[in-house]
C-alpha cells in the first residue's frame, strides 16, 4: 500500500465517522417527533408482538410519556439534548483536521479513542442510576466499541505512514 493510498483509507474512514457524529447529534434536536414516530412505527401489525414481547414497546413508550410531559411542563429541559447535539457537532468539526493531515493530527484520533473507551463505563453507571434497562445501556455502550473500529484503523495506517512502512 503507498501512502497516498493509505491516506484515501484514512480520509474514508473518518468521512464515516464524521457522518456517524453529525447524524448522532442533529437527530438529538427534534427527540419527540423521533420518538412520536418510532412508537407510531411500532404499533404496526406486523411488528408490534415482537415490539412487545421483547419490551422495546413498553420501555419506548414509557419513555415518549415522560418526554412528552416533560416537553409540556418543563420545554427548557430539552436545551440539554440540544447542547448534546452541538457537542457532537463540534467534536465531528475536530476530525476534519486528521481528514486533512493526518500525520500532524494523530492527536486526534487518539482523543476520539480515548471517548469511545469513556462511553463505556458511561453507559454501563450512569445507565444503571438513571434506571436505563441493560440491554439499552449495551446498545450505548456498542457506540464507543463501533466508533473506535475506524479510529483503531486509521491510527495504525498513520503510525505506518509517520515510519515509512508504506
Amino acid at each position: 500500500m503507498t501512502p497516498a493510498d493509505a491516506l484515501r483509507r484514512i480520509r474514508f474512514w473518518l468521512v464515516l465517522f464524521i457522518i456517524g457524529l453529525v447524524l448522532s447529534g442533529v437527530t438529538a434536536f427534534p427527540l419527540q417527533t423521533e420518538l412520536d414516530w418510532f412508537v407510531a412505527v411500532l404499533h404496526h401489525s406486523w411488528i408490534e408482538p415482537t415490539a412487545t414481547s421483547t419490551h422495546l414497546l413498553p420501555w419506548t413508550e414509557r419513555v415518549q410519556q415522560a418526554l412528552t410531559v416533560t416537553n409540556e411542563s418543563y420545554p427548557f429541559l430539552a436545551y440539554g439534548t440540544d447542547w448534546l447535539a452541538f457537542a457532537h457537532l463540534v467534536i465531528a468539526i475536530t476530525f476534519v483536521g486528521p481528514y486533512i493531515d493526518p500525520v500532524r493530527n494523530k492527536w486526534v484520533i487518539t482523543f476520539g479513542l480515548i471517548a469511545c473507551a469513556a462511553v463505556i463505563p458511561l453507559a454501563l453507571i450512569a445507565g444503571q442510576v438513571r434506571g436505563i434497562p441493560f440491554g439499552w445501556r449495551m446498545i450505548d455502550c456498542s457506540f464507543g466499541i463501533f466508533g473506535a473500529i475506524p479510529l483503531l484503523y486509521c491510527r495504525r495506517l498513520i503510525v505506518r505512514i509517520e515510519q515509512n512502512r508504506l
